[in-house]
This record gives structure tokens, C-alpha cells and sequence, in this order.
């Protein structure tokens, strides 16, 4: 979805020539996997960091195009809304300093893009929703210019029928407001900033990888929430999924067919039917035929209009090969670079020791039950109860709290210096030990100050001052 397109309107014939080309590209991986044709490296890593652009009010500031022209970063580049960003870091490897290199890349970037922001707008920060959204920011007229988000907007508007969205969330505390609305396009994504992390592994490694991830999914957004507020309501500890899955929703209530969506089962022995059921389940959206279908372009053009939480990635490596990888997507921005880094070295910790131990997942712990597990951490964070291995449920601190030393030893088979995982996981122990993440943080401190406005300026200052967010005090 990061690349640009030539035209805004399709014509039925443009649907036609693509579903052909996709379903050759579909039957193409599947082959090159069976053959054991695809890139044997890893462990390779990668970021993403979807970021806000503010004005001195602390209200979103639309002004991308010239933020991004002065500070001429490839790294840096627009999404969905004139006032997001998103920040990539090179890829690298996991054993030795990788982690640190994208720490260190990340953090450069992000002063960067500090410093860069002065001339029209105030600041940058990173969170998963700004407490000082307004729904009349998530207006057409905020779009970044792009054919390929106009085209995306109008497709989905079609599918639909012309019907507008209809967003309902409902509080995790039961006492709490009820928030019901209707929309018409998809710049309610806009109101979802995700960090993002890739992983390459050997293809043998995908599935069970992509399962453990699912398995995780729980637990990390527990560990990491930063989106309690959505319009000055406060809603779910993490609001950004239940916003994403309906601001991107075209078939009413049948979960099969959401294009954001936690999926419909493990991955089996072979990761590349998901690309066969995105073939079989997802109409086109975005109906371009690039050419050179070794590159696989109608294919990952279609993936990236299917937003799973985990989901297989198709790429190249450096010398052509292509390969697969896989994409974590569960997690919001924020709240401090260091918190993100930490967040990601539990991540491929966790995930490869349970890639490892759960080889029949569906045994280990049902689907359901894992995404169950997904919801129930999204609404209640810390506070969160799920369904764990010995099929009993926990409070997830406590699963965490079982999973932390699995993420040190992960980390120590893959090769990372014990300086470095002491490093990142310290601050993930003291994080799990005091319960506050950035969605803990943000609810104690409006129920302390019962103003957004105040607490958008105290989560910038903490951000900048680099704390991870177990240190952040809630103020006088």
C-alpha cells in the first residue's frame, strides 16, 4: 500500500485483467514454497512507526506534504492523513546489535523529524490515538493527496453500497460512555498509529512463527496499549482496533469477510494459502497490474489492502530472491522510543520460543480462544484477563510475567548480547511489575487532571525526555 497509482477510477475490464494476473502470481509462491524455492535467511527484523503531526493546541496539524519536502528522509514518508507520518528503519539482523541499530536509527530519525517540525506545525509525537482528535479532523479535506488513497476510499464506498460506517464502542469500564457514530470514507483510519514489526525466517519457520504471533497478540497489546481515548471518550485501553476494524469494514457483520481482522485460523503447513484465501474471500480494491509477475505486484498490492493483525509478507532480498516474512501489526505508537524497542525485543524473543513449543498451536491453545484472548486485551490492557496453555484463565500481568523469561532466552538463542537483553527486557519486567503502560497512564492521569489538553502536553514532555513509561509520573 506504500506505493503510488496512475489513475483514481477503474473500469470493470481493469478488475478483470488483475483477478487473472493475481491468481497466477497466487499459484507462482505457492509453487516456489512447494519447490523450496523461496530466501532460506533470517532472522531478519524491521520497523514501521505511524506518527502524529501537531499544532500548538495539540490539535492534528495537515501539513505532511511540506514537513516531508523539507526533511527529504526516504525513511519518512506520508500515510493516510495529512497529518500522519510513517517512520521506517533499515532492516537488520537479530543476533548482535540489531536491535540496537534500529534503537539508534529510530531515535536519530525521530529528533530529526523533531527538529524539522518547527516551521509549520509545532511537533511530532507518537501515540496510538491523540486524545485531542476530533471527529471533524477525520474529514476528507485532511487526505493526503495520493491517487491510491482516493481510489481506496472510493472502492471501499462501493463495496458497501454507498452505506455509511457505523462505528460502536463501548467502554471497558461498564459505567463508562457508549460511543455511537456514522461515516462516510475510511479517514477514520487515520485515527490508528501502529508500531509495526517484521520478521524473516526460513519458510519452514513462517507458520509456526505467524502462529506464535497470533498466540502473542494478547499479550503485547496488554504490554503496550496507548489508545484509551477516541473523540475525548475514554473507551477501550486500546481503541485503535476496534476503530481500524470499522473504519475499514465492507460486508456488515459476517467477520470472515473484514479486511481488518484477526483471521479466520491458524496457518498450516503451508503460509501461502492465506494468499490464496486473500484470492478466493477478498474482492480487488486497487485493481493495478504492474508488470514482471516474478515480482509479484497485483499479488502484494492485494495483501496490502487486507489489514490481518498478523499477516505474511511477500519481499526480496537483496539479491533478488523473493521471500516471505511476517508483519506484527497489533501494536500502537509510543509511548517513548525505548518503550518500542523494548516492546520488540519481547516480541522476537517470545516468538521464537513459541514457535518452538507450540507445534500443534490448535492443541496448545485453541484459535478462538487466541483471539478471544486479542479482544479481551484490547478493551481491559493490564487489567485484562485471558485464556492461557493449561486452559485455565489468568490475569494477563501473569502471563506476562511467564512470558518475560521466554523472551530472554529467545533472545539469548538467537545470538543478542546479555548487555543488550538486559537493556530492553529490564524495562519490560518493570513495566509488567507496575502495571502502567501508556493506556494505564493516560486514564490515571484524566482521572487526576480530567483535562486532555494537559495530558497530551505531559505525555509529549515524558516522550521527549526519553523515560520508558513505567517511570512517568501523572503530575501535581
Amino acid at each position: 500500500m506504500g506505493q503510488e497509482i496512475s489513475s483514481a477510477g477503474f473500469e470493470e475490464a481493469d478488475f478483470t485483467r488483475f483477478s487473472a494476473q493475481l491468481g497466477r502470481e497466487t499459484a507462482r509462491l505457492m509453487e516456489l514454497h512447494a519447490a523450496n524455492q523461496l530466501s532460506k535467511q533470517g532472522t531478519r527484523i524491521g520497523l514501521e512507526l505511524e506518527a502524529w503531526l501537531i499544532d500548538r493546541n495539540y490539535f492534528p496539524a495537515p501539513h505532511n506534504q511540506t514537513f516531508l519536502e523539507r526533511l527529504g528522509d526516504p525513511f519518512v514518508v506520508a500515510e493516510l492523513s495529512r497529518f500522519n507520518v510513517e517512520v521506517n528503519a533499515f532492516p537488520e539482523m537479530l543476533e548482535g546489535n540489531g536491535l540496537l541499530a534500529m534503537e539508534h536509527h529510530l531515535d536519530a530519525t525521530w529528533k530529526r523529524c523533531i527538529a524539522n517540525a518547527h516551521e509549520d506545525v509545532d511537533t511530532v509525537v507518537a501515540i496510538g490515538t491523540l486524545p485531542t482528535l476530533r471527529e471533524s479532523d477525520l474529514s476528507l479535506a485532511n487526505m493526503t493527496p495520493s491517487n491510491r488513497y482516493v481510489a481506496l476510499n472510493n472502492e471501499m464506498i462501493h463495496l458497501r453500497g454507498g452505506r455509511p460506517l457505523a462505528i460502536d464502542i463501548d467502554c471497558h469500564d461498564p459505567a463508562g460512555e457508549h460511543l455511537k457514530t456514522t461515516h462516510l470514507d475510511c479517514m477514520l483510519e487515520a485515527g490508528t498509529t501502529s508500531f509495526q514489526l517484521h520478521l524473516q525466517v526460513p519458510p519452514e519457520r513462517i507458520g509456526p512463527n505467524l502462529n506464535a504471533s497470533m498466540i502473542l497478540s494478547a499479550p503485547l497489546i496488554a504490554l503496550a496499549a496507548n489508545a484509551p481515548f477516541l473523540f475525548g471518550k475514554p473507551l477501550w485501553h486500546e481503541t485503535r482496533i476496534p476503530l481500524f476494524e470499522q473504519a475499514i469494514e465492507q460486508a456488515g457483520d459476517d467477520r470472515a469477510l473484514h479486511r481488518v481482522t484477526f483471521g479466520t485460523g491458524y496457518a498450516g503447513s503451508d503460509p501461502t494459502a492465506i494468499f490464496a484465501e486473500n484470492l478466493d474471500r477478498y474482492p480487488a480494491l486497487l485493481p493495478l497490474c504492474g508488470d514482471g509477475e516474478d515480482q509479484f505486484p497485483c499479488l502484494r498490492l492485494h495483501n496490502g489492502t487486507i489489514w490481518r493483525w498478523n499477516r505474511p509478507l511477500v519481499g526480496f532480498d537483496d539479491d533478488g530472491t523473493p521471500h516471505l516474512r511476517i508483519e506484527q501489526r497489533v501494536m500502537p505508537a509510543g509511548p517513548s522510543v525505548i518503550d518500542m524497542i523494548a516492546n520488540a525485543a519481547f516480541y522476537y524473543g517470545a516468538v521464537f520460543m513459541l514457535a518452538d513449543r507450540c507445534a500443534a498451536p490448535e492443541d496448545e491453545l485453541p484459535f478462538e480462544a487466541a483471539r478471544s484472548n486479542f479482544y479481551a486485551a484490547a478493551k481491559h490492557g493490564m487489567e485484562a484477563e485471558i485464556r492461557w496453555f493449561d486452559g485455565e484463565v489468568h490475569p494477563v500481568r501473569n502471563v506476562l510475567k511467564k512470558l518475560a523469561p521466554l523472551a530472554r532466552e529467545g533472545l539469548e538463542e538467537q545470538g543478542v548480547p546479555s548487555d543488550l537483553i538486559d537493556r530492553y527486557l529490564d524495562i519490560v519486567d518493570q513495566r509488567i511489575a507496575s502495571g502502567q503502560n501508556g493506556a494505564a497512564w493516560q486514564l490515571a492521569h484524566f482521572r487526576k487532571h480530567g483535562d486532555l489538553f494537559r495530558l497530551t502536553a505531559d505525555y509529549l514532555e515524558h516522550q521527549r525526555s526519553g523515560m520508558p513509561v513505567h517511570e512517568w509520573p501523572l503530575g501535581d
